[in-house]
């Protein structure tokens, strides 16, 4: 599958932001958000400044972007549109966790209240996201539980990691909790990570040119001529290669920058405390972001769609 930029700043941004917001509000209904009041007014903010964000790359990819609306009733039967929804009902519970932690401040019921509702609504929107991949048989990398699991690993991951940046700042004593689950989520992501690779280099589809044909009872199927004179629309997007050398380099990059040196980083963070924890803390949030970016393009670039098996190819993924 093509990689499209718009899409990879969406979910990797949005995920972060998503994340963050998710551990701001497991703070609050632990008790445990810092005071005073603006440690969770800054926190929030560049929650929501994330999510915003990566929300609005993600219609950069669409033909017309302002019929993106549309997509919003559908979400009956569709994941993309439930994302939408979720999206959008998340607002309103993070503004009200803002302005609750701000004017009764941060232990108060009515802001774990909201910061429940907020958290709530930002984990259905991961699960939403992660589904509309998850849910496409036509792309045999992405079925089953190993990419939802994934998506959120990596969402929580990045998102614990800025967190653990927010609270070394502002030398919350939450930030030690904050650093364990980080190193949690990056054990958790690189461990689904090898689940996934490994079956992608394996191969394999429950579909093949004899099935995608019809002919499967006339025996081997195989391309005679190709049907297009040049590259169409199908090939270009469904039909995006990567050498195996290049996503090797690329997958060893990933397990560095979104793995093992946020780990290492936040485990000497842990050890050493002080003003060096907040650069630690800060060098592995960008560093967990550029790998997890990294791992989004690969995503997509290793993906097959299973029409491509009408253009001659052997493998669905």
């Amino acid at each position: 599958m093509h990689p499209a930029k718009s899409v990879i700043f969406f979910t990797t941004v949005s995920g972060a932001g998503y994340g963050l917001l998710i551990g701001l509000a497991a703070l609050a209904l632990a008790g445990a958000l810092p005071d005073p009041a603006g440690f969770a007014l800054a926190g929030l903010a560049l929650a929501l400044l994330l999510v915003t964000a990566g929300l609005i790359a993600s219609t950069w990819h669409l033909g017309h972007p302002e019929r993106a609306w549309r997509a919003l009733s559908q979400w009956r039967s569709s994941w993309l549109s439930r994302e939408g929804v979720c999206a959008l009902a998340t607002y309103p519970p993070a503004v009200l966790f803002a302005l609750a932690a701000g004017l009764v401040g941060p232990g108060h019921p009515a802001t774990a209240a909201c910061a429940l509702l907020a958290g709530l609504g930002a984990l259905a929107t991961l699960v939403a996201t992660s589904m509309i991949y998850a849910s496409l048989r036509a792309v045999p990398a992405w079925t089953g539980r190993a990419t939802p699991v994934s998506y959120l690993a990596l969402a929580g991951l990045t998102g614990t990691l800025v967190l653990h940046a927010l609270l070394r700042l502002w030398d919350a004593g939450a930030a030690p909790a904050a650093g364990a689950t980080a190193i949690a989520f990056a054990l958790s992501a690189f461990a689904v990570k090898l689940v996934q690779w490994e079956r992608i280099d394996a191969g394999g589809s429950p579909s093949s040119a004899e099935s995608a044909t019809g002919l499967g009872g006339f025996g081997k199927v195989r391309l005679l001529e190709a049907p297009h004179g040049q590259p169409n629309y199908l090939m270009k997007e469904m039909g995006f290669q990567i050498a195996r050398r290049h996503a090797r380099a690329l997958r060893r990059g990933v397990v560095i920058l979104a793995f093992f040196v946020p780990t290492g980083l936040v485990v000497i963070a842990l050890a050493t405390g002080g003003s060096g924890a907040v650069a630690l803390a800060l060098i592995s949030a960008v560093a967990g972001l550029a790998g997890t970016a990294i791992e989004r393009w690969l995503f997509f670039a290793e993906a097959r769609h299973v029409v491509m098996f009408y253009y001659g190819g052997e493998r669905g993924t």
